[in-house]
């Protein structure tokens, strides 16, 4: 189905790089060491529910937002782990439907393309707004460049007229797409977050998944006696560990601990005990050499070979893994996804999985057609276009069953058995998404040194804290507040 945080970025959902940013007209993250092959996802102004500007039809029932027949339509759509071909095949039938030629362009930039037009008032319509070079969505919502989304979600869904677009998708789809009380980001993709392994080699090996850290770090004993390392990174990249590393935090300190964090509260990874055990946690597997030699340099991609060809047993990661993956992964491999360890005295139960919305796409207010660009949205927020999505790239969307019935490949089959597992027991988490310079550059740092064991559990608290704090009196930064 994302990402924050999803996620992502890993060239998929949407997720950041680990470089330094510099800010580019105030619009855009721009990783100043120019890897863009990396995932990444993620005050005044106005810009209302209906368009204030651009091509308008009339409505009816078979077109409930009023697209303009034959007017033009430009999609910039971001091409890295989940292609392009899901958005063009929805862009035909948008063509077909309207008569109306759709100019398309998949890119990895999006950020350095999109930013002079932005600024010169000439966005296109509808964008994908992922990888490692995205806009600042926040900054873009703050001045009102981003279309107020509240008519897709009260059009009449495309499968069922009687439904409402907003009753076909994952109710977290609306929450995460929210800046303040306006929906302006559909999080099309849905993440699930975890632990990924191969189940060939568990079961060759007679190994199971284990249920608590503390059984992780009993089974990474034998692994390592085995010969072959417990788990692998993407070093280049270390916030890929917040993946889950994070959402362990949720699991075990309950999410009003973590809402707090995510509101950048004071003293809030400093008095949460949940942070203390998790991050204890890495620093032992660090301690005792449980992590693939050499993968602090290793990029996602490489992490991802490594593991594929068997060298680790387990990697953080999301569920685009599996597309990105795809031409290093053996046939039997058995991709398997595993939800979150239990800890001690855990707020959550077992089989808690971080599951959220990803891959942001966006409707320029100020673009030649924005009811067009929210038609599109509507169109691959149909059951065909969101199956289409799940057989092309292997990953789910926000679109609520629309599997079901199908045949789906290993690791999707896996994501989606461990969804339902979880039932309402979900984990979304916003700090990646709202303030992915802190995330990803300062704490990812902290979290780099972590593994490699240049940094004591104690010491990372004390500093993700002080850089928090930072982000919190910074009056440059805008902030969100979410209440659950």
């Amino acid at each position: 189905m994302g990402s924050t945080s999803d996620r992502t970025e890993h060239e998929g959902p949407g997720r950041r790089d680990l470089i330094k940013r510099s800010a580019a007209l105030g619009l855009i993250t721009v990783p100043a060491m120019g890897f863009l092959s990396a995932c990444a996802t993620g005050g005044g102004g106005s810009s209302q529910a209906a368009p204030s500007g651009g091509a308008v039809g009339q409505k009816t029932d078979k077109n409930p937002l009023g697209v303009k027949e034959g007017a033009p339509l430009e999609a910039f759509i971001f091409k890295g782990g989940l292609g392009d071909q899901y958005a063009k095949d929805a862009e035909a039938d948008y063509t077909s439907t309207y008569k109306a030629q759709v100019k398309h362009t998949g890119t990895q930039q999006v950020g350095p393309k999109l930013t002079p037009r932005f600024a010169g008032g000439n966005p296109p319509d509808v964008i994908d707004n992922s990888g490692a070079d995205h806009l600042d969505m926040n900054k873009l919502s703050t001045q009102g460049q981003l279309q107020d989304l509240a008519a897709l979600l009260d059009a009449a869904s495309l499968d069922d007229p009687a439904k409402k677009v907003r009753d076909t998708i994952h109710p977290s789809t609306i929450e995460k797409g929210k800046h303040g009380d306006k929906f302006d980001v559909l999080y099309y993709a849905f993440t699930i977050y975890g632990t990924w392994y191969s189940q060939k080699l568990l079961d060759s090996k007679g190994w199971a998944y284990p249920k608590t850290l503390d059984e992780m770090v009993k089974l990474c004993g034998e692994i390592k006696k085995a010969g072959i390392a417990p788990w692998t990174y993407a070093g280049k990249f270390p916030y890929y560990v917040h993946f889950n590393l994070f959402a362990q935090i949720a699991k075990i300190g309950g999410m009003e601990k973590w809402i707090a964090i995510d509101n950048l509260e004071p003293g809030a990874w400093t008095s949460n005990d949940a942070v203390r055990e998790v991050v204890e946690h890495y620093e032992e597997l660090a301690a005792k050499g449980y992590f693939l030699e050499g993968s602090q340099g290793l990029t996602h991609i490489q992490s991802q070979t490594a593991w594929n060809k068997g060298k680790a047993v387990f990697i953080p990661n999301g569920s685009w893994v599996e597309n990105e993956s795809a031409p290093t992964t053996p046939q039997d491999f058995g991709m398997a996804v595993g939800a979150l360890f239990d800890g001690t005295g855990d707020k959550m139960p077992h089989g808690t999985l971080r599951a959220e919305p990803s891959e942001p796409y966006i409707v320029s207010a100020r673009g030649k057609n924005p009811v067009g660009g929210m038609e599109l949205l509507r169109i691959m927020l149909s059951k065909k276009h969101a199956q289409n999505f799940a057989t092309k790239v292997k990953s789910l969307t926000c679109v609520m069953d629309a599997t079901e019935g199908m045949t789906l490949s290993p690791g999707l089959a896996s994501a989606s058995k461990v969804f339902k597992e979880a039932g309402d027991n979900l984990i979304s988490l916003q700090l990646q998404e709202w303030y992915p310079a802190l995330t990803d550059e300062k704490i990812g740092g902290l979290t780099g040194q972590l593994l490699v064991g240049e940094l004591k559990a104690a010491d990372w608290i004390k500093k993700t804290q002080a850089e928090a704090d930072k982000v919190a009196r910074d009056s440059s930064v805008t902030k969100f507040k979410r209440t659950a």
